[in-house]
């Protein structure tokens, strides 16, 4: 090979590497435009804030609003006198920190063995020391030494905060300063728009949750704000990461495992921990994953490398043809409960597409056709709760609309602004006052938010007692039951009412006139006698 073949070789490979490189470089997200996105897009108290304002607890759910640094310590303080301060005044979190990756980089730095689950991680703080460097907030071939506190409650790479004036409590962007690609994943999920407009953009999703909650009328017009707040404990995803990465370990390992999920992902509505924990995959999870299973390992090596022999909440949500990421929805189809503008429309391409993209997903463990069948049944159960919910929701709003509701004339007081009243509404889950919500309509918001979820997550999680029975299509039947007898009482009642009014005014008058005839009668016989003793007295 001659000197001119090599020099056009070198040539050649030194062209293909810049354009992959400036490849690489376009397809990094800019942290900068991804922050200012977050906070230009960001609710803050939401369409109905002029209804509530906060308290003091809500300043942990939604700092970047609320969070106001703690005035009984003031000056700069460096990350040096945090450790020390908090080693003591709050040993749990300063030992939780001590012993996380964040206090100990050069464990993953040092790491030489790629057969070792955590060896990724090597590659990740690899990447995100330039992330640093490209913001100018780490010098160019200077390592990462730790993560401490004023990288998180200051500035990454500050040497002191003023405690009183300058302290912050982490929120989802400051996170996204080192883990870019996380964040910009998460931040995907917002760009997710519905076919026929079944749910707003980026609904529903841990990138709108905080909005979701806040934009609820009746979550805005309750006056009892620390049980409203118990919903901010959840709904704060969209404004931090330590949802699922409990502080100050922040542990991916953790957040690997189903109890992760379980603080939200459970309850009447939210019912999926409990449907994955009592399905077959929960069982091996609990019986063989717990003991042998690597949660080190990160996800795309979870069978390989982690040891998995049946499926996780996080391998199956954070999965999406074959490639792991933050953005937890790209396969959703349902949404958060089922409704007839869905069912109606399975058959688009955009439902369709995500079947295949979940069947995709099942056949990592499942024959194709065993998946397709799965899928198909949950699909058709679903569709089967919700005609009968349906069925049950025209009685309830035509027993509204016909005046019938116990009460509704007399004793229905109009729910907190800038709620409105509505026949079996989701405010009366929260709110109650006189005949608001009547049993009938209690007992509907009850079918559709609680029984009718329970069976969709029940089919999808493949928890058979849960949704053939004690949570699920059972539940469904008993409301069904109440409502449809109630309406029969209801209207009944209104029937016989009708057809004996007559009756019954003739009765009335015939009391009336009788008590008339006595009154009559009593008075003559009082004056008679009052006759009679005067003419003895005389």
């Amino acid at each position: 090979m001659n000197y001119k073949t090599i020099s056009r070789l070198f040539f050649w490979a030194l062209a293909l590497t810049l354009a992959f490189a400036s490849i690489a470089r376009a397809a990094t997200p800019d942290i900068q435009d991804l922050k200012s996105s977050y906070y230009k897009d960001h609710p803050g108290k939401g369409k109905h804030g002029q209804y509530w304002e906060p308290i003091p607890i809500q300043k942990y759910w939604n700092p970047k609003d609320f969070y106001k640094p703690p005035a009984t310590v003031q000056g700069e303080k460096t990350s040096a006198e945090c450790t020390t301060c908090h080693q003591a005044l709050t040993p749990g979190a300063y030992h939780a920190w001590k012993t996380s990756v964040h206090a100990n980089l050069d464990n993953i730095r040092n790491l030489s063995n790629g057969a070792d689950a955590r060896y990724y991680k090597k590659q990740k703080l690899e990447e995100v020391e330039q992330n640093l460097r490209k913001q100018g907030l780490l010098a160019e071939g200077e390592p990462l030494k730790e993560v401490g506190c004023i990288d998180c409650h200051g500035g990454v790479g500050a040497k002191s905060v003023d405690h009183g004036k300058k302290l912050v409590m982490p929120d989802r962007a400051a996170c996204g300063t080192c883990h870019v690609d996380q964040f910009a994943e998460s931040e995907a999920e917002k760009k997710q728009e519905w076919p026929q407009g079944q749910w707003p953009k980026g609904h529903p999703s841990h990138a709108q949750d905080w909005k979701a909650n806040v934009e609820t009328a009746i979550w805005a017009g309750m006056p009892e704000r620390e049980i409203a707040q118990g919903c901010d404990m959840c709904h704060y995803q969209q404004n931090k990461c330590d949802g699922c990465h409990t502080r100050h370990s922040f542990s991916v390992a953790e957040a690997r495992q189903p109890e992760a999920c379980a603080t939200c992902h459970n309850g009447v509505d939210h019912n999926e921990y409990e449907n994955f924990q009592l399905s077959k995959h929960g069982t091996i999870y609990q019986t063989l994953g717990k003991a042998k299973w690597n949660f080190e390992a990160q996800l795309k090596d979870a069978v390989t490398k982690g040891g998995y022999t049946a499926p996780t909440c996080q391998y199956c949500h954070f999965e999406f043809e074959g490639e792991f990421s933050h953005n937890l929805v790209r396969k959703v189809r349902w949404g958060f409960n089922p409704t007839t503008a869905i069912a109606d429309n399975l058959n688009h391409p955009w439902f369709q597409d995500r079947k295949e993209a979940w069947q995709k997903t099942c056949e990592n463990c499942h024959s194709a056709s065993f998946a397709e069948a799965y899928l198909t049944t949950a699909d058709k159960g679903t569709i089967s709760g919700l005609k009968v919910e349906q069925e049950a929701k025209k009685v309830v709003e035509a027993l509204h609309k016909d005046g019938l509701l116990p009460g509704q004339k007399t004793n229905r007081p109009a729910p907190p602004a800038p709620e409105k009243d509505a026949a079996g509404g989701f405010f009366q889950l929260f709110w109650a006052k006189g005949n608001n919500p009547s049993a009938v309509e209690r007992v509907h918001a009850d079918m559709w938010e609680h029984d009718l979820i329970k069976l969709y997550k029940g089919l999808f999680h493949a928890n058979p007692g849960g949704f053939t029975y004690t949570e699920g299509w059972s539940e469904l039947m008993k409301d069904y039951t109440l409502i449809m007898d109630e309406n029969t009482k209801l209207r009944e009642g209104k029937s016989h009412t009708s057809q004996a009014e007559p009756e019954a005014k003739s009765i009335r008058q015939a009391f009336i006139d009788d008590l008339s005839n006595r009154y009559v009668l009593g008075t003559a016989l009082a004056g008679a006698g009052i006759i009679v003793i005067r003419r003895r007295r005389r």
